[in-house]
């Protein structure tokens, strides 16, 4: 495995320098990962957990990121031995891969000496940002399917970069993908991997029927046949039937087209006619070509003849929300008889104003129905009764509030490291996606349709509201004070 220690910004050393040069960087702190509210973001999955884990947990400066550092003249050699020796040491708390989450949210919470948890922000932001993105895009897109067909993620040859196509294939997976066409995550997360043929292969023989009768010949029983090469209803549909009855009469199966150009809901319809009369009613259409979650929406409202859909280039690159815009901020500083002195970032944009404290997530289910009816942000030392009603409210506009009776809270962060070593074992990607899809369904429609969806409530309890308000105010009147000398 590369050694990705170095996968960070300048200024989380420069920092940790001064933290070190000032005898502070042992202190033990929160910190949380979030992302705030935006037009495009309704909810998202949470995804990329595990390799977040496996950078944390082994990063390691070797003799040859030592001698770079160094290079930089920006260190003394106290803390370039320092950093020789730092491993992670603290503890990890986050919500389970898959699993929905939503703005202001702590997604991962780290608790680490100082130096530790600060140098663990860019990559931490890095992994799970980019691969949440891609899981959230994913799911968007495979609920617009509505369960007509399986999506395959076909993304590879549009990522920016192989780490992306490698990583953006494992989080299309957990969003809903059936299958990726990437071979190299196949391989590393035994996950199915699909594909058939590009018009490269068709172009390459005499006539369209040589280039299907010869693929037929090498797949006889799995035969795909892209029909959009040169005239997909005069010809390609017309060669891939008579292939068909060829494979037909030789006792195989086939087992469909695939349309990659032009209106998909007037050619699939008129390519399902022409299957059905030649008698193949079970050869599936398979749809690909700069396809998202709209324009499937579209193609069904259409009436569009589609079982399975091929998505690359914006789903890989999520191309109407290229990021997620995910942050890292410090949330409190715990002294060494466990007393946290809570810490808050102040804006005149209150989505940026920080949450303080060291914290808990839980999500409150209707009893009855098992539904989701909000979330709540708690202090890490706070209990919910869930025998008794329990009233929640909007965290700036408070004169918002619901009683909420019957319901039953879950905690959605889990203990993933302790003091430095795993503790949370993995499941399997597909188990992930399993559960993903289990989550999904305890959310009400309103809050996941694609246009205009009702934001689900994410509230602070009393006692997190009581303490951010308090701090708001007093960090105000003082700056008022210093301000008057």
């Amino acid at each position: 495995m590369r050694n990705l220690t170095l996968l960070t910004d300048l200024y989380q050393l420069t920092m940790g320098y001064g933290f070190y040069k000032n005898g502070k960087h042992e202190e033990t702190v929160t910190f949380d990962l979030f992302f705030r509210r935006r037009e495009l973001i309704s909810y998202s999955i949470a995804a990329g957990l595990e390799q977040a884990m496996d950078y944390l947990l082994n990063w390691h400066f070797d003799d040859e990121d030592i001698a770079y550092l160094r290079s930089l003249n920006l260190f003394d050699e106290g803390f370039l031995e320092y950093l020789k020796n730092m491993r992670f040491t603290g503890d990890v708390y986050a919500v389970k891969e898959g699993e929905p989450v939503f703005p202001s949210e702590p997604i991962l919470t780290v608790k680490a000496p100082l130096i530790q948890a600060q140098f663990a922000e860019t990559a931490l932001l890095n992994i799970i940002n980019h691969q949440t993105l891609i899981a959230t895009k994913s799911s968007k897109i495979c609920r617009a399917t509505a369960g007509k067909g399986v999506v395959m993620e076909f993304g590879l040859r549009r990522a920016q970069g192989p780490d992306a196509g490698i990583y953006g294939a494992r989080a299309a997976i957990i969003g809903g993908c059936a299958s990726t066409s990437n071979v190299i995550a196949g391989q590393m997360f035994n996950v199915p991997v699909a594909g058939t043929m590009a018009h490269s292969f068709v172009m390459d023989y005499p006539t369209e029927y040589d280039a299907f009768r010869a693929y037929a010949n090498a797949y006889p029983d799995s035969c795909m046949l892209l029909v959009d090469t040169y005239d997909t209803l005069r010809s390609g549909v017309p060669n891939a039937i008579k292939v068909f009855e060829e494979l037909k009469a030789a006792g195989h199966k086939p087992k469909g087209i695939r349309l990659d150009s032009g209106d998909l809901a007037y050619l699939s319809k008129k390519a399902r006619k022409m299957l059905d009369d030649a008698g193949f009613p079970e050869a599936i259409i398979c749809v690909s070509g700069d396809l998202d979650e709209r324009l499937i929406t579209s193609l069904l409202h259409q009436g569009a003849k589609i079982d399975s859909w091929g998505i690359g280039t914006k789903l890989i690159t999520s191309e109407d929300l290229p990021s997620l815009g995910g942050v890292y901020k410090l949330s409190s500083v715990i002294d060494k008889n466990g007393v946290a002195t809570p810490k808050i970032k102040l804006s005149d944009n209150h989505i940026k104003i920080t949450n303080p404290g060291f914290k808990k997530l839980y999500r409150l289910y209707d009893r009855e129905n098992n539904m989701a009816i909000a979330d709540l942000i708690t202090l890490h030392d706070e209990e919910i009764d869930d025998t008794k009603p329990l009233t929640i409210f909007h965290p700036v506009e408070t004169w918002k509030q619901h009683e909420v009776e019957n319901f039953y809270a879950e905690p959605l962060q889990h203990t993933i490291v302790k003091d430095g070593k795993l503790v949370y074992e993995f499941p399997p990607l597909q188990e992930v996606q399993a559960f993903s899809k289990s989550q999904l369904s305890k959310f009400w429609e309103e809050y996941l349709r694609l246009d205009l969806p009702q934001f689900y409530k994410v509230d602070l309890s009393t006692k997190l509201h009581a303490l951010k308000s308090g701090m708001i105010d007093n960090i105000r009147q003082k700056n008022k004070k210093e301000k008057k000398h």
